[in-house]
């Protein structure tokens, strides 16, 4: 049985950062690929980035990319999003999310269609 817990969001001001946690208790963290989704009012779930099972490798949506960086500490058991240059247009629920590592064998990691777990969601809020 997995279940992930974002850590608390929070109200940022445009150009400001954030870190989001996202604890994962199980088993056999090092077997999951690790990811993120945000879902903003109105709009789609946006897949907006993800980190392999063993950490070496990393995917951003271009909405993110530059600006936010996936980590994971497979010791902790935890993942990460550092947010940077925070804009207005990211504000969203964002959710963490775990894929088993046998079906990113044939599913790419990259893709929402491999996770399986879904934490419960954190708000973020930026200000203009």
């Amino acid at each position: 049985q997995v279940k992930l817990v974002e850590s608390e969001g929070g109200l940022v001001q445009a150009g400001g950062s954030l870190t989001l946690s996202c604890a994962f208790s199980g088993t056999n963290f090092n077997s999951y690929a690790m990811g993120w989704s945000r879902q903003a009012p109105g709009k789609e779930r946006e897949f907006v980035a993800a980190v392999s099972w063993s950490g070496d490798h990393t995917y951003y949506g271009d909405s993110v990319k530059g600006r936010f960086t996936i980590s994971r500490d497979n010791i902790k058991n935890t993942e990460y999003l550092q947010m940077n240059n925070l804009k207005p247009e990211d504000t969203a629920v964002y959710y963490c999310a775990a894929a088993p590592v046998m079906k990113s064998y044939t599913v790419p990691y990259y893709s929402s269609r491999a996770y399986d777990y879904w934490g419960q969601g954190t708000q973020v809020t930026v200000s203009s």
